[in-house]
């Protein structure tokens, strides 16, 4: 048995609490904010909050790459197919307007071609078969066929015209910007008078043949070819050389245009066998000798003011 002291000093001595160890904390995969008690410290790296996105080496990919790559290819081919639509319609107008597909008929020249053209144009009298080609019921190309109409002696003959009329003003000192824009101006508006005024005879006379608006701006632009070559020899001879080689010109376009026309405008009479009886038929010989006489004169109206 104990003493009686020793169990009063027991029991009168204060109860020592041992703390009790705290259970280890869970690390929350998704705290609800980051955890900065660490940063710069050296310890663990800071969790992740709500909204952050996931670290690169993240297997699953953003929320939002499942919505962005079928709407970007939606996009994509909705815009592609608006893109065609639009070309689609926007060729319809144009070949409706302006048929491209027929322009590049005209454009099928070669070097051979322009040099027997240009040959044809100055020296008509010695050609004899004026007949156009065809192949399969199509006119072959110009660059097969001397006699088939097209643009691009016309369109160079024109620029050409520009060029040599300031050239012709810049000798006598009359050079400018604008007298140089009037006379492009002025040569493209008789040439639009002239094919519109032919359109409308051909109308009112009823001649069915298979001239088109492009045929007759060929064959109005035929006559720029002795414009230039009168206004060369103007400018190279004189005023005697000019009149000597442009009434040369004259002559000559007036037989090419009668030789050509007249295939085309008495196509239906030619086909029925009966050339020059009847009033009908005089009327397409007078308009056929009529639209070759007025090339002359668009041609004298045109280049006498710039020789002096």
């Amino acid at each position: 048995m104990e003493p009686d002291g020793a169990s009063r000093h027991r029991e009168r001595a204060p109860k020592r609490r041992v703390p009790v160890a705290a259970p280890p904390r869970m690390s929350d995969p998704h705290p609800l904010f980051d955890d900065t008690s660490s940063a710069g410290g050296g310890g663990a790296p800071p969790g992740r909050g709500y909204g952050v996105p996931p670290p690169a080496t993240s297997r699953y990919p953003p929320p939002a790459s499942f919505l962005g790559e079928p709407v970007s290819s939606l996009a994509v081919a909705y815009g592609s197919s608006l893109a065609s639509q639009g070309r689609d319609i926007m060729d319809r107008n144009i070949d409706r307007l302006v048929p491209v597909g027929r322009l590049k008929y005209y454009f099928a020249v070669d070097t051979v071609y322009v040099g027997r053209k240009l040959g044809l144009l100055v020296f008509p009298f010695m050609h004899q078969d004026w007949q156009v080609r065809y192949q399969q019921d199509a006119p072959v190309a110009p660059r097969f066929d001397v006699n088939a109409p097209d643009l691009y002696i016309p369109v160079m003959a024109f620029i050409t015209y520009v060029l040599v009329a300031g050239l012709a003003l810049g000798t006598q000192n009359r050079f400018s910007p604008d007298s140089l824009g009037l006379q492009a101006s002025s040569a493209l508006a008789w040439l639009i008078v002239e094919v519109l005024a032919i359109l409308l005879s051909l109308y009112l006379v009823t001649v069915n043949t298979d001239l088109t608006t492009i045929d007759l701006i060929a064959f109005s632009g035929y006559k720029y070819v002795g414009m230039i070559v009168g206004l060369v020899s103007g400018l190279l001879f004189g005023k005697t050389g000019y009149y000597m080689v442009l009434g040369w010109c004259c002559i000559s376009i007036f037989v090419f245009m009668i030789r050509t026309l007249r295939l085309k405008i008495l196509s239906e009479a030619a086909a029925e066998g009966v050339l020059v009886r009847g009033a009908k038929n005089q009327l397409r010989m007078y308009l056929t000798m009529t639209i070759a006489a007025v090339q002359p004169l668009f041609m004298y109206w045109l280049t006498y003011h710039l020789i002096r």
